[in-house]
């Protein structure tokens, strides 16, 4: 094999790099990346780089040192737009092609758009470094009164941003209550109880009907006829697989780049990691898989053939108005969950969700030694047997 490509200087692009590099890959590396930055950090977008507690600089996950280690050819601000049959040929929107032996295919995720805010200023996504760049420098202008659609973990965490900055801020979630498809109803109650404890106005149980405003935004109509007031409204209402420019290909897709459990694809020296693969039928969204699916796709492509598979035990946190929440392992509907340390009134508790007398999976808040060993625990049980 003589060159590989990576398509996306993501976070998991950049691991996939890293893993060929590690893995004894000598030869041509292409990294194609649709925006014009290098691979950086995003948990920190809605976070600390918001409130301006860290800079762009901070965010970089390469240095100069490892880029040079790396030797790879950069195609920034390029995106791609098209795979040939056979997987063999890139094709840019710029009109050159990538001749290349093996594809990594690490094109994330965009955020979702809310139908109607097409042309109104003062709405704002929450997904790449310019979204927040430009979310950073609309709150700097003194208060404003902020909604934030959608109560998942990047809504609740901009909500929490822009609440420390002195903003009014109201959370709109159509679902009774954020997070009960992670969490459960029980403690999703107690994790929506840190927006009251942070001073945000949680609206749950109803939706957006549209935006009102003639070139910027002035309000949030709701489906119950409720009129909120906003000056600037971020829309956290989840993700969409970046696989448009597949279109046309023979590649399998359905929400999702479609893998086997080692992040191969249907066609020969094609594999997908990160936000934009389905490995296994199920698509995770989480800095963990992100980081530890590469190094298991790239030992498969090099191979040629599927020689290991990946651990599946889902992992994410999330900062909330100064709590840290944790989350690993897969619960279902039937699990019961008690608290094993801790009180959920006091706010700093550990959760283990069981079944037929076994865990299944941990929440914590603000027990973070707890959680790692429990978490530990769950690994072990959750390792995969090497592929035949």
């Amino acid at each position: 094999m003589r060159t590989v490509t990576v398509v996306g200087a993501s976070l998991a692009g950049l691991y996939a790099a890293r893993a060929l590099r590690a893995q004894g890959f000598d030869g041509r590396l292409v990294i194609v990346g649709e925006e014009r930055h290098r691979p950086y950090d995003r948990p920190p977008l809605s976070k600390d780089f918001l409130t301006g507690r860290v800079d762009e600089a901070h965010l970089s996950l390469a240095d100069a040192e490892e880029e040079t280690e790396l030797a790879a050819e950069w195609l920034l601000a390029t995106r791609a737009r098209g795979l040939d049959a056979r997987g063999r040929t890139l094709l840019l929107d710029d009109g050159r092609t990538v001749a290349t032996d093996g594809i990594v295919i690490a094109t994330g995720a965009s955020a979702r758009r809310l139908p109607g805010d097409d042309g109104l200023t003062g709405v704002h996504p929450l997904r790449t470094l310019d979204d927040a760049t430009a979310l950073r420098a609309a709150l700097s202008g003194g208060s404003r009164r902020v909604v934030v659609i959608g109560g998942g973990f990047i809504g609740a965490e901009t909500a929490s941003a822009c609440a420390s900055l002195g903003h009014e801020v109201t959370v709109v979630e159509a679902a009774p209550l954020p997070l009960v498809p992670q969490l459960g109803h029980d403690m999703a109650a107690v994790c929506a109880a840190l927006h009251l404890r942070g001073g945000t106005e949680l609206v749950t149980g109803v939706g957006v009907a549209r935006l009102h405003g003639r070139s910027a935004v002035i309000a949030v109509e709701l489906a119950d006829g409720r009129v909120l007031p906003a000056d600037l409204v971020v829309v956290g209402i989840g993700a969409v697989p970046n696989t448009g420019w597949l279109a046309g290909s023979t590649l399998p897709v359905d929400n999702g780049v479609l893998c086997d459990d080692g992040c191969a694809t249907a066609l020969p020296q094609v594999v997908a990691v990160g936000d934009v693969a389905r490995v296994g039928a199920v698509r995770s969204e989480h800095w963990t898989s992100a980081t530890e699916q590469p190094a298991v796709a790239v030992r498969n492509l090099l191979a040629g053939r599927t020689v290991e598979h990946v651990r599946r035990l889902p992992y994410f946190w999330s900062d909330q108005y100064g709590a840290r929440i944790q989350f690993a392992g897969r619960r279902r509907e039937s699990d019961t969950v008690r608290v094993a340390e801790g009180s959920t009134d006091e706010g700093s508790f550990l959760g283990l969700y069981e079944r037929g007398g076994r865990t299944t999976a941990v929440l914590a808040v603000d027990r973070p030694r707890s959680f790692m060993r429990v978490r530990r625990e769950l690994a072990r049980a959750a390792q995969p047997a090497p592929a035949a």
